[in-house]
């Protein structure tokens, strides 16, 4: 059975950033405001987190659910985690996810800095160094058969596309424009020569972009 490794729910700028600038504890967007960036799925019923009773149920919606689906496990770079650089100061903060993280499988954080693994509900944070190849084994190993999702941020995804091991990506492009920041492309057909690419503009005012191995 194939494992896959799955970008999904991935939402940048219109001009290509997945967070801004000044990434801090109390900004994990930089200056984006995720409010604006994330306002598709913030506004749907499938969403990980409390949702009002207006929530929608629509296109957005039904790409929203499909976060968990078939996922065994993640990776996520560093700053996904949290904004601290260098060696880790702090072990007893344990990133911004809160006491349940929406993820529920073992996730792989990607450091040049060694941290003892930990569990909060059901999630599992490993700390890991490698390259690609090595930390996408470690998570396959961990995913009891199931795909592996590429969690982000930008500076992530990419290195994962130049290693050539992404095999699907649902990339969701904002109407807000950043202007500097952690950038995923300079144009939604920059991966044209190596992926299928579907576009589904959605009638929240986001477009969707999916994308799977040629």
């Amino acid at each position: 059975m194939t494992q896959l490794l799955r970008l999904q729910n991935f939402t940048v700028s219109a001009d290509g950033y997945g967070a801004g600038t000044g990434q801090s504890l109390e900004r994990p967007f930089g200056h984006a405001d995720p409010r604006e960036l994330m306002a598709w799925a913030l506004a749907t019923a499938s969403f990980p987190g409390p949702t009002g009773p207006g929530a929608t149920r629509g296109l957005d919606d039904r790409l929203a659910g499909d976060f968990h689906h078939g996922i065994g496990a993640e990776i996520m770079g560093r700053h996904k985690f949290g904004p601290q650089r260098g060696p880790w100061a702090d072990h007893d903060w344990q990133g911004w996810w809160g006491d349940e993280p929406p993820f529920r499988t073992p996730v792989f954080v990607l450091t040049h800095h060694p941290r003892p693994s930990f569990t909060l509900g059901a999630t599992t944070f490993h700390f890991v160094g490698g390259d690609p190849p090595e930390v996408l084994a470690q998570a396959r190993a961990a995913a009891g058969g199931l795909d592996v999702r590429l969690g982000g941020g930008a500076e992530t995804v990419r290195a994962f596309l130049d290693a050539d091991l992404v095999d699907t990506l649902h990339v969701v492009v904002s109407p807000v424009v950043l202007g500097a920041g952690s950038r995923l492309w300079e144009s939604p057909d920059v991966l044209d020569d190596r992926f299928h690419h579907d576009v589904v503009p959605s009638p929240s005012g986001v477009v969707h972009h999916l994308l799977w191995r040629r």
